[in-house]
């Protein structure tokens, strides 16, 4: 099964230390050879980002930085995991090396699902495509 975790944190005003560099880039690695790590990214600073939002018809944008926001998504993994107990593992695993932080983990919808005709948004089964 695969998940998406996403990883939230108080924004930092510095970048990671060689240190931080290099375990994170072992860790990785090592997850990466058992199969368990199938993509990750980081993101750049809030300041750099926008929000977009739609509420009852009007879509407003905000730039960044988020101030008012404790905690912002830093990064994010996609991951292989047998259950999910076993990706709450790897993500324990992940916040070892990470330090403080929260992971929020979705398994993502994969191929059967959506050929079964379950629509990913609303888990209700949809009309089937081409009639």
């Amino acid at each position: 099964m695969r998940y998406l975790s996403i990883y939230k944190a108080v924004e930092r005003n510095t970048p990671p230390t060689q240190e931080e560099m290099a375990a994170m880039g072992a860790f990785m690695e090592e997850m990466i050879a058992k199969g368990a790590l199938l993509s990750t990214e980081g993101c750049l600073p809030s300041a750099l980002g926008v929000r977009v939002r739609r509420d009852g018809g009007k879509v407003t944008v905000t730039d960044g930085p988020f101030t008012e926001s404790k905690e912002l998504v830093a990064g994010f993994a996609i991951l292989e995991a047998e259950s999910k107990e076993h990706v709450v593992e790897l993500t324990r695993q992940f916040l070892a090396v990470c330090g403080d932080g929260e992971c929020e983990v979705r398994q993502i919808y994969e191929a059967p699902a959506l050929e079964s005709g379950l629509h990913p948004c609303t888990d209700t089964v949809a009309a089937p495509q081409g009639t």
